[in-house]
């Protein structure tokens, strides 16, 4: 696929667009799965994951300033790729989105989409641990997390970073189906791909594999099974504030240690030294299961999961344990 970036009218540039997207969702395996991918020698996947450019409505924060702003910053990410390689990004926030189904069908209409899938209590789960890790997220108990989505809906009891206040809408994550439709509707349903996060888990390699037969890609290269992005939670709110707001230079006093650091130490030593930090004191193995909250949350998304069900034509609520849920 190509289209033409406005400037010069003379010799008007031809830059490929994507030809295919995984959209969502966070803690899926979105992230192992583009990492795989990207290691296909037909493939290719910019190194900037998350570009975001299609869910305008949900960038925000310091990491907006990194991300492109125009269609000839976004496509210029693919410029390195082989004539013979296909294109392709991750954008976990496309699904969630109210606008990036049509928006990316606007510039690669024949785009082919995937989609993954969780079980709606541990994916709400694990998506409020990410956020909290992330500092998206204040309010380290997800039970008042979840009660407090009415109130952020109008817009108070935000965390003061202002980061992301729509992710902390938590049922909005699990409208799995009106999600699902926007991309029908959009492209059709053959250029939709649905997994389900179970499926990646138990056979990693025979769902990759599906996932280049989708995609049109001889499946004749190894594929490197490997786990990214685990889930894990923060040991103290306020070592884990405190570190952040070093990293990201918050505050003159901040501002001035990064500086030092950053004169003294190269970008990537800085950025392994701070991950080894956090890995050894800030961040920890997730607490267990508060059941009785999954349990509450199972059976307020029954009848999404019922729905899900009906339109992926497979048994989810057997498979989630759903069937015993009143």
């Amino acid at each position: 696929m190509s289209a033409e970036i406005p400037g010069n009218h003379a010799q008007p540039a031809v830059q490929r667009v994507p030809d295919f997207f995984i959209v969502g969702h966070p803690k899926c395996g979105t992230t192992a799965l583009y990492e795989m991918l990207r290691r296909q020698p037909r493939i290719y996947m910019p190194g900037l994951k998350e570009p975001q450019f299609f869910a305008s409505e949900m960038r925000a924060g310091p990491r907006a300033a990194h991300l492109p702003d125009t269609l000839e910053q976004y496509l210029a990410l693919f410029a390195p790729a082989r004539p013979d390689q296909l294109l392709g990004e991750a954008s976990p926030s496309y699904l969630r989105s109210h606008t990036a189904a049509a928006q990316i069908a606007q510039v690669a209409p024949e785009a082919r989409i995937i989609a993954i899938l969780r079980e709606p209590a541990s994916l709400l789960r694990s998506v409020h641990l990410q956020f909290v890790q992330g500092m998206v997220e204040n309010e380290y108990d997800l039970r008042k997390a979840l009660a407090l989505e009415q109130d952020r809906r109008q817009g108070r009891n935000l965390p003061r970073h202002g980061l992301y206040p729509q992710a902390l809408l938590y049922s909005e994550h699990v409208r799995y189906v009106e999600q699902l439709r926007r991309y029908e509707d959009a492209f059709s349903r053959e250029n939709l791909l649905v997994l389900i996060y179970d499926d990646f888990r138990a056979e990693n390699e025979a769902t990759v594999r599906a996932v280049l037969r989708f995609l049109g890609v001889k499946d004749g290269a190894p594929v490197e099974q490997l786990e990214a992005n685990p889930t894990v939670r923060a040991r103290s709110q306020a070592l884990h504030e405190l570190v952040h707001t070093l990293a990201v230079g918050r505050g003159p006093v901040s501002r001035g240690v990064k500086a030092a650091v950053k004169a003294l130490t190269p970008q990537d030593q800085r950025r392994r030294l701070l991950a080894a930090f956090r890995r050894r004191f800030v961040y920890d193995a997730p607490e267990p299961v508060d059941e009785q909250l999954m349990s509450e949350l199972r059976t307020r998304f029954k009848p999404e999961v019922t729905a899900l069900s009906e339109y992926l034509d497979r048994d989810l609520v057997g498979l989630w344990g759903y069937g015993d849920v009143d």
